[in-house]
C-alpha cells in the first residue's frame, strides 16, 4: 500500500530560497535582468510571438472544430538548472530508460520478471497496449525505445520526481531546439556572459543512434521519417526534424514493401530503407496487420520489421511500458534489471484497481489528481484542488464505472520558475521533459522542454490546455 500523503505541499521557488535569497543558478542572469527596462523585455516577446508565427512553429488542438492551428505561447525568461541538478536528472533518466528497455525486450520473449513475480502477467497481457504480434522478435541491440522523453518535476534543490514516461512517439523535442534558437537571437549577449551546455548537436545525435541500429551492415543506412501527413497536431516537428537531420519525410503512400523488403518512391526508382523513424501511432502503421481502415501506413510493413529488414524507431508495442499503470513498477523494474536502486522517485501512485486504494481515493477525490491509464495532453484528468463541486463529483461517476482505468497521486507542487506574464514576473508552475536517446548506448542532451502553466496557480502546464514553453538552460561546471 502506498503511503498516504495528505494535502499539496508548499511548491518548491527556483528563483529564491526560503530566506529570500537568490538560489546560485539565477544569479548571472538576475544581474543582468536588472538592468533591463520592463518595456525591452514586453518588446521581446512581442518579437518572439512575430518570429514563431512567421516560422510556422504551431500545433493543433484535437477536438478543437476551428481547425485553427496555434502559437505554442514561448516565454522569453529562461528555466535554468545547475550542473548539480541536471546531473542528477540526466543520471536518472538514463538509469530509467535502460531498465525501460530491458523490461520491453523482456515481455517479448522470456517474461523473466512476470515470472520472478515482480509484475503480474496480467498488467502486460492485459494492457491494450501489448502486442502479441512483437513476442519473439529480435530487435537491433535489443532497443525498443530509441527515444525517450521522461517528464519530471522539481521539488527541491537537487531533489526531482518523475511524473511519466513516454515512449510511443514523444513529442515537443523541437520546441526545444527552437525555444534556444529564439533566445540566442534575442539576447546574444547572455549567452557570451553566461556558459549555457549546448542542445543544437541533439538532430545529429538522434542521426546517428537511429543508423547505429539499423538492420544490415551499410556505411550508410538510409533513413526516413515517417509523418501521418500535414493535418498531424505535430507536423511541424516532424517537417522540423527530418530537415535538421537531413532525411527524407515521408508519408505511408511514399513506402511500399516488396519482398518483405521497405523501399522508399523516388524518381530514381525504388530506395532501400533501413531505419524508419515514426511519428505515427501503432494502430496505423500497417493495415495488413492493424487498423484495416488506416490509410495512413505502409502495406506490409510489420512482416518487413519481423523479418528483421527494417528497423522500427520507436518499436511497434513499446507502448506497454509507459502505460500510467505499468509507471508504478518502474523502481522495481530498475531494481530487477539493474540491481541497482533508482535515482529518480516516483510520485506516489494509487492504483484504482485495487480495492483499499480505490476506497482512499474516492474519499479524498478534493485533494488528489487522478489520471487515465491511457490518457494525455492533458486530457481524461483531474486536478482535486483546482475542480468544482460538481466537476469533482461528475469524475467521482467515471472513476466508479470504471476504476481500472485511472491512477490517482497527491497534489504535488510542481516548482515555480520566474516568469513573463501581463503584470510583470511572476512565478509560475513548470515540468521538464528531458528527451533521452538510446542506440549503442543511452545518452541524454542537457535541457530539455520546459513547460510552463501561465495561468496563476494553474498546475497543467500542456499546450492544449493553456500552457507554453520556456527554454531550458543547464549551466556548465563552474558557472553560477
Amino acid at each position: 500500500m502506498n503511503a498516504r500523503v495528505e494535502g499539496p505541499p508548499l511548491a518548491y521557488d527556483e528563483l529564491h530560497g526560503a530566506d529570500g535569497a537568490l538560489h546560485p543558478a539565477y544569479r548571472a542572469y538576475s544581474e543582468w535582468l536588472s538592468k533591463v527596462p520592463p518595456d525591452v523585455l514586453q518588446n521581446k516577446r512581442v518579437e518572439a510571438d512575430l518570429l514563431f508565427r512567421r516560422l510556422g512553429i504551431t500545433f493543433a488542438v484535437y477536438g478543437d472544430e476551428s481547425g485553427v492551428e496555434r502559437a505554442i505561447p514561448f516565454d522569453i525568461i529562461p528555466r535554468i538548472l545547475s550542473a548539480d541538478a541536471w546531473n542528477k536528472v540526466a543520471a536518472g533518466c538514463v538509469q530509467r530508460v535502460k531498465a525501460l528497455n530491458m523490461f520491453l525486450h523482456d515481455v517479448y520473449h522470456d517474461h523473466e520478471i512476470v515470472k520472478a513475480g515482480v509484475i503480474p502477467e496480467a498488467q502486460i497481457m492485459g494492457n491494450p497496449a501489448y502486442r502479441p504480434e512483437m513476442q519473439g522478435v529480435d530487435l537491433p541491440g535489443k532497443v525498443y525505445a530509441h527515444v525517450a522523453g521522461v517528464d519530471v518535476v522539481k521539488v527541491g534543490e537537487n531533489d526531482f520526481y518523475v511524473l511519466e514516461d513516454n515512449l510511443r512517439t514523444p513529442s515537443g523535442v523541437s520546441y526545444m531546439l527552437e525555444n534556444r534558437r529564439m533566445m540566442m537571437r534575442l539576447f546574444p549577449d547572455l549567452f557570451a556572459s553566461i556558459q549555457v551546455a549546448p542542445i543544437d548537436h541533439y538532430p545529429d545525435l538522434l542521426l546517428e543512434s537511429l543508423r547505429a541500429m539499423a538492420p544490415r551492415p551499410s556505411g550508410a543506412p538510409v533513413a526516413v521519417l515517417l509523418t501521418p501527413g500535414a493535418f498531424n497536431s505535430a507536423y511541424f516537428e516532424h517537417a522540423f526534424l527530418a530537415q535538421q537531420m537531413g532525411i527524407e519525410l515521408v508519408e505511408g503512400q511514399d513506402l511500399f514493401v516488396r519482398d518483405r523488403v521497405v523501399y522508399m518512391r523516388t524518381t530514381q526508382g525504388p530506395q532501400r530503407i533501413d531505419v524508419i523513424y515514426r511519428r505515427l501511432d501503432d494502430d496505423f502503421l500497417d493495415p495488413l496487420a492493424f487498423r484495416k481502415d488506416s490509410m495512413l501506413g505502409v502495406p506490409g510493413l510489420l512482416s518487413a520489421y519481423k523479418a528483421g529488414n527494417v528497423t522500427l524507431a520507436n518499436a511497434i508495442g513499446a507502448g506497454v511500458a509507459d502505460d500510467k499503470s505499468t509507471y508504478v513498477y518502474v523502481p522495481d523494474m530498475i531494481r530487477f534489471y539493474l540491481g541497482e536502486e533508482p535515482l529518480l522517485a516516483n510520485v506516489p501512485t494509487y492504483r484504482l484497481s485495487r480495492p483499499d486504494d480505490l476506497c482512499y481515493v474516492l474519499a479524498k477525490l478534493p485533494e488528489l489528481v487522478v489520471k487515465e491509464v491511457h490518457g494525455s495532453g492533458g486530457y481524461g484528468m483531474l486536478v482535486g484542488p483546482r475542480s468544482s463541486h460538481q466537476e469533482i463529483e461528475d469524475f467521482r461517476l467515471r472513476i466508479m464505472a470504471n476504476p481500472d482505468n485511472y491512477i490517482a497521486q497527491p497534489t504535488l507542487a510542481l516548482s515555480t520558475c520566474p516568469t513573463l506574464v501581463e503584470e510583470g514576473i511572476a512565478p509560475r508552475h513548470v515540468d521538464l521533459r528531458p528527451y533521452v536517446i538510446t542506440g549503442t548506448d543511452t545518452r541524454v542532451v542537457p535541457g530539455g522542454l520546459t513547460r510552463v502553466a501561465l495561468r496563476q496557480g494553474s498546475l497543467v502546464v500542456n499546450s492544449s490546455q493553456g500552457g507554453g514553453t520556456k527554454d531550458t538552460w543547464v549551466l556548465e561546471d563552474g558557472t553560477c
